[in-house]
């Protein structure tokens, strides 16, 4: 990408204040590096992970906090010579800390959060997060239990500070010297014990002085019982350190083997900042913005067309959230039609126009970089690979160039390579010349960015390409809006129509003598008066159409709320049915097993109460009526009453009625209670996966009467499968009576199936030995 269009859009602000949010300097430096991608497949993988990361943050179950830059330990690493200290350690310990934490979040939602979780599989250095975990306290200090012999040495040195603690007590209380004592009994000077006395005492005992304090008031005194004692110390403090020097060759060494493994750790971690580092980026944006506005802060999708609707610019919208008392900020759309190339915008000074094109421009190279935009949701974008502006004044006096040639050197550079991977943002391109030289070099490079089918945004002045924009294909006119009461900019763009300069009111409202601007004015030519006139006129019907526009926005968002709340009480309404129809059925099963009511009556009610349901839900919604004739066995149907899958066994067109296969339960259904979702699909066959549906816990038919055996037992099977997955405590089997093996068969399947608690043949009343009725644990 072009380092001087980066510089002109200010691209280095957008990720200087991205990387405030960072937690730790590698994520910042992370951050300040980003350069566009080239490769649409890497920016929409960087998209993804950055949806991941806000869905992962949003269940709070981890929450990245500040961390150590351990960037230059790991060089050292690299390149085996590095000798660490404590603090290089204890920087590791966190590091791996907060890595192996973030890797058993990912790992707890790795369904939902595809990318982040690839992107910690890899082998964690154990060893390396064991030893530091054991070896390093919270102060970057060696535990004590980092190995048996420093755990033995530090015990000794513990010891020697008891017994010269007691020693020196013994001393002080022996020779009455405790009023020349400053402070404590004992402190450390040299790395040896001593007492700190009062100067006048020097003489009066045998011993060192080690030492005087900067005033000459206090004195560093070893006496001589304390020189054995403070010798051993010598000796235990270097036995210490060579303890100290094993431990860290030892976890050296593992840094070493497990080098990879830390140096994925690292990057995981450094990923994790920079897209914290981008919602960051997003929540900003909409700090003082309501999303009932339109805005959001994503990363928009990439098309074949150029919808930027709401859109701030980023920069604005971020420094004017940082005042106290911010004034509004307009968004604008930003929109090319199907086979727009170019877009050329007009108006007064001060309108926005250069706004406009930064906005895209920035918000052109926020994108490929897989930042979040502040657009509104449903926002898309070209997939520009260059991204070129001729913004500001390119004028260079050590070169002697004028802004008009440096503007056609840059332009000249890149002209052969233009295609319709290029966007190029044009600010007054050729004014810096005679006007209607300029304006002719223009329309003729407009020209040729139609032929080459590149992408042109151009801001001007210029009548005669005002003119160009209404009259070429490919090539769209907008203008800024202009107030023609208050003289005041509107800061919106108005498509298909251009927009008159305003020089005189612009001069007027910063001061301008009246004088001059009157002699100005008899200047303009009579016919540039009357296309002025008609150029506001125009502006004035393109306000009153923005503002009706901007109503019926406001009058849709009402609309979308006030859908989904009627959405929201429907759904309610239902699960209230369906919970209403689960308790009076389970009551209708405890009277039949009570034996209130007899099993017909309690599967007569229990029908009354599924009609009742069906009725009940087919007053809150209306459907468009199922094809009779596509009703054909195999059919797979939704049962609209339950919203449960079915399938079609046979359809009674008289009737208008269906018999369906309801996960085993066999039923008749009305056709407005049923609607195809599926293509003819085969009945289940034993072994299939149902859908588990609520609990009923009424019985259920299987009729095998007239059937073959192997082929009853096989039906039988599937029957009693379907039934248990679909939660009912009780079957009804119909064998009929006739010779009896039909029944012997069944009772010897219902013996062999482990879940069958209970069987026995039926009432009289309910069919005698003609039915078994079976009870499931």
């Amino acid at each position: 990408m072009d380092e001087f269009s980066l510089q002109a859009l200010e691209y280095s602000k957008i990720l200087q204040y991205a990387a405030s949010f960072c937690r730790s300097e590698a994520g910042k430096n992370a951050v300040l590096s980003l350069r566009p991608f080239s490769s649409l497949s890497d920016i929409e993988h960087f998209q993804k992970v950055f949806d991941e990361y806000g869905l992962w943050k949003s269940k709070g179950e981890f929450s990245l906090h500040d961390f150590p830059d351990v960037s230059p330990f790991l060089k050292k690493i690299a390149e085996h010579s590095f000798h660490p200290d404590t603090e290089d350690f204890w920087a590791m310990r966190e590091v791996l800390k907060l890595a192996k934490s973030a890797c058993v979040s990912v790992h707890n939602f790795e369904n939902e959060l595809p990318l982040l979780a690839l992107e910690y599989d890899f082998l964690f250095p154990e060893r390396s997060y064991s030893a530091l975990m054991r070896c390093i306290a919270d102060d970057a200090s060696f535990k004590d239990e980092s190995s048996p012999g420093l755990l033995l040495v530090r015990n000794e040195l513990r010891s020697l500070h008891q017994s010269c603690l007691r020693k020196v007590k013994e001393y002080c209380e022996q020779y009455n010297i405790g009023h020349y004592l400053q402070d404590d009994y004992m402190t450390i000077a040299g790395d040896r014990y001593v007492l700190p006395l009062k100067a006048n005492f020097k003489g009066r005992q045998q011993g060192i002085i080690h030492d005087y304090s900067r005033t000459g008031e206090t004195l560093y005194f070893e006496p001589m019982f304390l020189v054995d004692l403070n010798n051993r110390l010598q000796e235990l403090k270097q036995e210490e350190r060579e303890e100290i020097n094993k431990i860290i060759l030892l976890v050296s060494d593992l840094f070493m083997q497990e080098e990879a493994g830390i140096r994925k750790a690292w990057d995981f971690l450094v990923l994790l900042d920079v897209n914290e580092a981008k919602l960051g980026l997003s929540s900003a944006y909409v700090a003082k913005h309501k999303k009932e506005q339109g805005l959001e802060g994503y990363c928009v999708s990439f098309g074949h067309t150029l919808s930027l609707m709401n859109a701030y610019h980023p920069l604005l919208l971020l420094e004017n959230n940082k005042q106290k008392s911010p004034a509004p900020v307009q968004p604008i759309d930003l929109v090319f039609r199907q086979n727009d190339r170019v877009l050329v915008i007009s108006g007064g000074n001060s309108g926005g126009k250069t706004v406009a094109l930064k906005t895209l421009g920035l918000i052109g190279l926020m994108s490929l970089t897989a930042l979040p935009v502040p657009v509104a949701k449903g926002s898309g974008i070209v997939f520009w690979t260059r991204i070129h502006a001729f913004i500001g004044d390119e004028q260079s006096l050590d070169d002697h160039v004028s802004t008009f040639t440096g503007q056609i050197r840059h332009l000249a550079g890149i002209w052969d390579e233009l295609d319709s991977n290029y966007l190029l943002l044009l600010d007054e391109f050729g004014a810096g010349t005679d006007p209607s030289q300029g304006a002719a070099l223009a329309q003729a490079v407009l020209d040729g960015m139609l032929e080459k089918r590149c992408y042109a945004v151009s801001a001007t002045h210029f009548p005669a390409l005002k003119t160009y924009a209404l009259t070429n294909d490919g090539v769209r006119a907008a203008s800024v809006l202009f107030d023609e009461n208050s003289k005041k900019p509107l800061y919106k763009l108005a498509y298909d129509q251009v927009g008159a300069s305003k020089a005189l009111d612009v001069a007027r409202e910063h001061g301008l003598s009246e004088a001059i601007l009157e002699k100005a004015s008899q200047y303009l030519l009579v016919d540039t008066k009357e296309q002025d006139g008609v150029i506001a006129k125009l502006n004035a019907v393109a306000v009153e159409r923005e503002k009706e526009l901007e109503h019926l926005r406001k009058e849709l968002q009402k609309t979308k709320q006030k859908r989904e709340q009627l959405q929201e009480k429907y759904e309610r309404e239902v699960q209230a049915l369906q919970v209403e129809f689960r308790e009076k059925s389970q009551e209708l099963m405890r009277a039949w097993k009570s034996e209130k009511i007899s099993a017909k009556e309690a599967m007569k009610k229990l029908g009354s109460l599924r009609t009742e349901l069906g009725r009940n839900e087919a007053e809150k919604e209306e459907f468009a009526p199922v094809d009779e004739t596509a009703l054909k066995a195999g059919v797979e149907i939704s049962y609209r009453p339950w919203n449960k899958k079915a399938f079609v066994q046979e359809t009674d067109i008289k009737a208008k009625k269906v018999k369906i296969n309801l996960g085993g339960v066999t039923m008749w259904a009305s056709f407005k209670d049923v609607e195809i979702v599926g293509n003819p699909a085969k009945p289940l066959s034993k072994g299939s996966v149902t859908q588990n549906i609520s609990r009923i816990k009424s019985g259920l038919t299987l009729d095998l009467r007239g059937k073959r055996a192997d082929l009853a037992i096989a039906e039988l099977n599937q029957f009693l499968d379907n039934a248990l997955l679909a939660g009912y405590d009780t079957v009804e089997i119909i064998h009929g009576r006739g010779t009896g093996a039909l029944r012997k068969a069944v009772h010897e399947v219902l013996k062999g199936y482990a879940v069958i608690e209970s069987f026995s043949l039926a009432t009289e009343e309910n069919g005698g030995d003609g039915m078994t009725m079976a009870t499931f644990r």
